[in-house]
């Protein structure tokens, strides 16, 4: 994980600061990535992307609707949770005017699955494997705990992306590829080229992560060094990547699952999903009213459209 980001990112600071505050003592860790984080093509506007890790989902929702800064029902809020972690909520304390934070709300036994050797799906793996910011911890320990999780991760990478590898790789072009398996594995409104951009954003972390587990693995003989690179001394067997290929099509039906979820949790997600779309392939959506007012019956044919003609490189700023 990358340490100080408070310091970078005081605007982000003060809303982990601002959410702790009105959430008890129910936090334990709130982590940042996404666009902030990478500067990738992020406005003023852009939301902070953060992964808030509670030890307990009622009272972390009890205490937020206590503090009038959760406009759902706790129970519903509870329920959603256990069903398929994370749940993703806006905190946007004075109507937004100190910033915006996307939450990937999820307690610390649901992120450790999340990230294990045997996670239920990509949501969380694909972006925790990413670079990382701690932005406030309950104390050192949860902070060396959620260290220790993410360096899980990492170890676990090659075990998972062994199907999708073909001939030599590094480090940095196995997190290249593990990013286009990951985008591949979710319907986003980004463009095509989204998952080279955020790769080159973090080239060097994917080389500072990845290269001990390769290491590990050319110990264990799984891999033989070729060069500068590395290959697998046995081919993949058909059953890993049928378990893994069959993995990723579950997972992008569990992600798919979410969206209607998000709808559920994510208090005017339609404006954000509208700002979100028109940052990244520069253009202007302007949505009927029968889509502003029913978007689930009505905005799907749009989605699908979005889907289909995403520009195939990065709309720059």
């Amino acid at each position: 994980m990358t340490g100080n980001q408070g310091e970078q990112w005081p605007e982000g600071r003060r809303l982990a600061d601002h959410l702790v505050e009105r959430s008890g003592q129910s936090v334990r860790l709130v982590l940042l990535y996404g666009s902030r984080l990478l500067r990738t093509n992020p406005n003023l506007h852009s939301a902070f992307d953060f992964v808030v890790i509670v030890d307990d989902y009622r009272s972390f929702y009890t205490a937020l609707s206590r503090a009038g800064e959760l406009s759902r029902p706790v129970g519903l809020m509870v329920m959603l949770a256990r069903v398929l972690a994370p749940n993703v909520i806006a905190y946007a304390p004075d109507d937004g005017r100190g910033g915006v934070a996307k939450c990937l709300v999820v307690d610390k036994k649901d992120f450790a699955r999340a990230v294990s050797a045997d996670p239920p799906d990509h949501f969380l793996l694909g972006r925790m494997v990413q670079r990382v910011g701690v932005l406030w911890a309950a104390d050192q320990a949860e902070a060396i705990w959620g260290d220790a999780q993410l360096h899980g991760a990492h170890l676990n990478v090659l075990t998972w992306m062994a199907p999708y590898l073909e001939g030599p790789f590094d480090a940095r072009s196995l997190g290249r590829r593990l990013l286009e398996v990951c985008y591949q594995g979710e319907f986003r409104p980004e463009s095509q080229g989204r998952a080279g951009r955020i790769f080159e954003a973090q080239a060097d972390h994917f080389g500072a992560v990845l290269a001990p587990p390769l290491e590990e693995a050319v110990a264990a003989g799984v891999l033989k060094r070729a060069g500068g690179s590395y290959e697998f001394v046995e081919p993949v067997p058909a059953s890993v990547s049928r378990k893994w290929r069959w993995y990723f099509r579950r997972s992008k039906t569990r992600t798919t699952t979410r969206w209607v979820k998000h709808v559920l949790t994510f208090s005017n997600w339609l404006p954000y999903v509208v700002r979100k779309v028109e940052r990244h392939t520069g253009r202007t959506i302007q949505l009927t009213l029968l889509e502003r007012k029913l978007p689930i019956l009505f905005l799907w044919p749009r989605a699908i459209h979005v889907l289909l003609t995403r520009p195939s490189r990065e709309v720059e700023p």
